[in-house]
């Protein structure tokens, strides 16, 4: 039964994703006979079509030339542009990586401290309020100017996008816990430490990994909103580059980009958090 459930599921999606694709594709047509049904938003001028969207992906990967025939020369075309979609790809990646590590490692161990202290919970909690209360965004270009138009500017923008909502998670985690798993630990001669390692970071993982999910993305964001910016190099200079020729095809392949690796990094996330957190599928089935 799960079986044929799954497979409607997936019937239901591909259903989806051909009638969307097929509007895109075909719908702006229809204009000169139905105008009334057809908005504007559909004009190719804007979001392009997926043919000519497959195209320009084709040219910018150096698949094929901008005449349409194979590209012989894959490794000349890719160093004759040095911000090709391969190498913007994998910038853009890199520092959404090092984003979102630093800023999910960082905000993990000050959300640990402050949510089992109730005095530097007490003292920091202002702070805290005032600089969360800071749209990151508008962050950007300060961080720019500080930091230039390299890498770290994007991975301290991605850091500081992903730092708080991490943060938040593991400080309400630290501070659910039931005193009754701290009292025994204590009542059993476990030290503060051991409390912390087999009681609080255990008990505060569900929340942590329910802030992954989103904080790869806003990594990912945050990274773009650094390219947009200033850049010499990565996804978000291939969309203000294509957006100044007025190319809407090379703005919605690099988006198209964006929302793959998008959805393959939080696959990875629900993977990881599966595997870490098996124990609780365990002691439920029990």
């Amino acid at each position: 039964m799960k079986r044929y459930s799954a497979l409607g599921t997936v019937g239901w999606q591909v259903l989806i994703c051909a009638v969307v694709l097929s509007v895109w594709q075909w719908g702006y047509d229809l204009r000169t006979r139905l105008p009334w049904l057809v908005p504007d938003l559909l004009d190719p001028y804007f979001i392009s079509k997926p043919s000519m969207i497959f195209d320009n992906f084709l040219i910018q990967s150096c698949l094929i030339s901008k005449l349409g025939a194979f590209n012989g020369d894959f490794g000349k075309c890719l160093a004759r542009n040095e911000n090709n979609l391969w190498a913007a790809t994998a910038i853009t990646l890199k520092n959404t990586f090092f984003g979102f590590v630093t800023g999910v490692v960082s905000g993990f161990v000050a959300g640990l401290i402050l949510g089992r202290s109730d005095r530097l919970s007490a003292i920091f909690q202002p702070f805290i309020t005032a600089v969360n209360s800071i749209p990151r965004i508008a962050l950007a270009p300060i961080i720019v100017l500080a930091f230039g138009i390299g890498d770290m500017s994007k991975i301290v923008t991605s850091w500081i996008v992903v730092v708080f909502l991490v943060f938040f998670n593991t400080f309400e985690g630290a501070r659910s816990i039931d005193e009754g798993f701290t009292n025994a630990a204590r009542l059993l001669g476990a030290s503060e430490w051991q409390i912390t390692r087999t009681v609080v970071i255990p008990s505060t993982m569900a929340w942590v990994f329910a802030s992954l999910t989103p904080a790869i993305s806003f990594a990912l964001i945050g990274v773009i909103v650094g390219e947009f910016i200033g850049a010499e190099r990565g996804i978000g200079r291939l969309i203000i580059e294509s957006e100044a020729r007025g190319e809407a095809s090379g703005m919605m392949v690099a988006v198209v980009v964006l929302m793959l690796v998008g959805v393959v990094l939080s696959a990875i996330i629900w993977r990881l958090q599966a595997y870490l957190l098996r124990w609780q599928r365990q002691r439920g089935a029990e």
